[in-house]
């Protein structure tokens, strides 16, 4: 199988990257940087951005299916940032694949497309869409994520997968941000740390984007819908973040803030910063502290029926494997 991996050298991308060659798929990659490690195995890499058509176009050609998994994600940067890349971009990689009778697209979407203010316990793919968005990030990837499963269509068959939350060795993210506000003394729980949430190790978030793939076709049952995607053990917050932290040698934290407090905070640092005209994340936002004190936990028993989706590596193993990698660093 020939395919295209947009964002191919980040962290859920480059995954992708590595089980589609394991399995002796020819992959191409859609990026703006330069990764010498994917050109070494292989990987024959398109420079560009995907607000480019004619390079996702170039890029895309004779392939049979496109993982489109680059996207602006975070908190930093203008809404109309977020449009060009999550919107704009998506749209070109719809109509690469019209262009080029490529008849599959696994579009990687984020399960803060339904997110809602008093949180989610249980919640499955009949959640309907937030009708408000508390940041651009969630509410271009929604509306990028209506135009994948609109574009379903006899020639074109289209899948969206929302993994929560992924971690694992490699993560350039969650685990560094943890790890450096532990260091400084400055990771706090928002409320007491009992809210459950969910994750989803690396992977696994990996192996359901092959799955889909390979079931993925025009006329199939998982064409034109959208899968939770998770380790399927939902667990307090407390306790997911100090396993990470005892995976790289470190003592728990049980420090909390409570949340009109950290609301408060994430309200100013955004003034601050918006007037600021920082280009960084603030450290805090009123959405990170909704993020960190509710309940967001899914039932992936959809994607365990259609897609075969099994969590191979458990919280324990993924735990296990990277305390190994942290400590070969």
């Amino acid at each position: 199988m020939r395919a295209l991996v947009t964002g191919g050298g980040g962290f859920l991308g480059t995954a992708v990257v590595g089980l589609l060659l394991a399995r002796g798929d020819d992959v191409r990659n859609v990026t703006r940087g330069s990764y010498p490690a994917l050109d070494a195995l292989g990987v024959r890499s398109f420079r560009g951005d995907l607000c480019d058509a004619a390079t996702v176009r170039t890029a895309s050609a004779g392939c049979d299916v496109v993982f489109h998994v680059g996207a602006k994600a975070g908190i930093a940067g203008s809404a109309r940032e977020y449009a060009a890349t999550n919107v704009e971009g998506t749209r070109n990689v719809i109509e690469a694949c019209r262009a080029n009778g490529i008849q599959r697209l696994v579009y990687t979407s984020t399960p803060s497309v339904v997110s809602v203010r008093g949180g989610i316990e249980g919640g499955d793919e009949s959640l309907p869409y937030a009708e408000r968005f508390p940041s651009p990030y969630p509410a271009t990837k929604a509306e990028a994520e209506r135009a994948v499963l609109a574009a379903n269509e006899p020639g074109l068959a289209t899948v969206a997968l929302r993994p929560h939350l992924i971690w694992g060795p490699g993560d350039t993210q969650l685990i560094p941000r943890i790890l450096d506000r532990a260091r400084r003394g400055r990771l706090r729980f928002v409320g007491d740390g009992s809210n459950v949430i969910d994750s989803t190790y690396i992977d696994n978030a990996a192996e359901a984007h092959l799955l889909a793939a390979d079931r993925l076709g025009p006329g199939a049952a998982i064409a034109g819908r959208a899968y939770f995607i998770s380790q399927g053990e939902p667990m307090p917050i407390r306790d997911l973040v100090n396993g990470i932290l005892d995976a790289a040698g470190m003592p728990p934290v049980g420090a909390t803030v409570p949340f009109p407090v950290a609301y408060a905070l994430g309200a100013v640092a955004e003034l601050a910063f918006a007037l600021a005209g920082r280009g960084a994340e603030p450290p805090m936002t009123r959405f990170l502290a909704r993020q960190l004190s509710t309940s967001h936990w899914f039932d992936i028993s959809a994607a365990r029926r259609d897609l075969g989706y099994v969590p191979r590596v458990s919280i324990a193993d993924g735990m296990a494997r990277l305390r190994g990698h942290l400590h070969d660093l």
